[in-house]
């Protein structure tokens, strides 16, 4: 089954009419997209946009064979003229199947948001899912899907990476899904960070007019499996960490913090964090790092390392110069070797957050230094045992590794 892609951007196109927006003026040339569309083997038009002809023309393609046009959702604006010799677009209502004479099965897909999703399937039987913009399926709750993983997957990535998540809750995507991003909008800026993000997500973009065979391998980067996310004070550390497993199910967020009762400053600080992550995410509050990433599980997401070594430097007395040198030292060495075995050996997929001190004002206390050296040296342990290092500042984050 072979689809071309004759835009991949969203309803408005990218860059949006009149936005004076930095990301719509870097999305010049292949950065710029028309409202997504897709050609299935000639036959199938998804979503029928302005300028559908002549994109088609520009990829090498026709519309003459097309023998059924279905909407995905809900057109603002001027009526989209139809291009002589097309049929009149439709919407299918949801759970209904369409036969085209081709062999392409099509059944629509319910959605959360105005619009409709469609499933189609080849007549080789490879199997695609289209999703409109903004749009997450509705009803798939664990125990629903009995089929096999869809062979390719074409949804808002960026504005719904829930949509993905649902999908991997289910077994409708696994690990030979081909995740492809359309409905881009100004939200991420264009070019190397947004294929930076989607990346992290296990989905790829491609510039308007691509075709793309259903059920081919694609070179796509595999998430890595340990990540350290490295920051200053509201750089925007954590932000960056929760996204990089926001398309993914049931992620286990471990706050070292605690909750230090009577602290209405950290209280709200809590608060806001509980308030960004998905509710499908549960949460432990513990410094006892090791046996979770000993177990295998869900992704986890470790928020923060620095508190986690202020929890390690308490119990071993660190704050004492006395203890720190009779013992404490040494216990603290053994804590983070052991910390970074674990890393070293985790299965499971490992989101960590830490605090990057060491650019700044020399602290005026001994202790003070001490905290800031032996974080630094957490900090090097344990992005050694991390396939990707990320440093963010002023909320744009730089791959150090990876």
């Amino acid at each position: 089954m072979e689809l071309t892609l004759l835009g991949t951007g969203a309803p408005a196109g990218l860059p949006r009419p009149g936005c004076p927006c930095a990301a719509c003026a870097a999305a010049l040339a292949t950065n710029a997209r028309a409202a997504t569309a897709l050609l299935v083997d000639g036959a199938l038009l998804l979503d029928l946009t302005p300028g559908a002809a002549f994109a088609a023309a520009r990829a090498g393609r026709s519309l003459s064979s097309v023998a059924q046009v279905l909407l995905s959702h809900p057109h603002d604006g001027p009526a989209v003229e139809v291009p002589a010799g097309l049929p009149q677009p439709v919407r299918v209502p949801d759970g209904r199947e369409l036969t085209l004479l081709t062999g392409h099965r099509v059944r629509a897909v319910p959605t959360d948001a105005p619009g409709t999703g469609y499933a189609v399937t080849g007549p080789e039987g490879l199997r695609l899912l289209y999703l409109p913009p903004g749009g997450a399926p509705a009803g798939l709750e664990e125990g629903t899907w009995s089929g096999e993983p869809y062979d390719m997957v074409l949804a808002d990535v960026v504005g719904r990476p829930d949509a993905l998540a649902r999908l991997r809750a289910v077994g409708a995507v696994g690990p030979t899904t081909d995740v492809v991003a359309v409905h881009l909008d100004h939200d991420v800026p264009p070019g190397a960070e947004l294929h930076r993000r989607l990346a992290a997500a296990g989905a790829r973009a491609v510039p308007d007019g691509t075709a793309l065979t259903v059920g081919t391998y694609e070179d796509v980067p595999d998430v890595p499996r340990r990540t350290l996310v490295l920051g200053g004070a509201r750089s925007g550390k954590s932000v960056e960490a929760e996204r990089r497993l926001e398309s993914f199910p049931d992620v286990l967020y471990v706050a070292t913090g605690g909750t230090r009762g009577g602290d209405t400053e950290w209280a709200a600080r809590v608060t806001a964090h509980r308030e960004r992550r998905p509710g499908s995410w549960r949460t432990t509050e513990t410094c006892d790092l090791v046996p979770l990433l000993k177990d295998d599980g869900p992704p986890l997401l470790v928020d923060c390392l620095s508190l986690w070594l202020t929890d390690a430097m308490d119990a071993v007395g660190a704050w004492d110069d006395a203890e720190w040198a009779g013992g404490g030292e040494r216990a603290l060495r053994e804590r983070v070797t052991e910390l970074t075995d674990a890393v070293r050996e985790a299965r499971r997929v490992v989101v960590a957050v830490s605090n990057e001190v060491g650019s700044g004002i020399v602290p005026a206390t001994a202790s003070g230094r001490r905290y800031r050296d032996e974080l630094g040296r957490l900090n090097a342990a344990f992005a050694g045992e991390c396939e990707q290092v990320l440093l963010v500042v002023a909320g744009q984050a730089m791959v150090l590794r990876g």
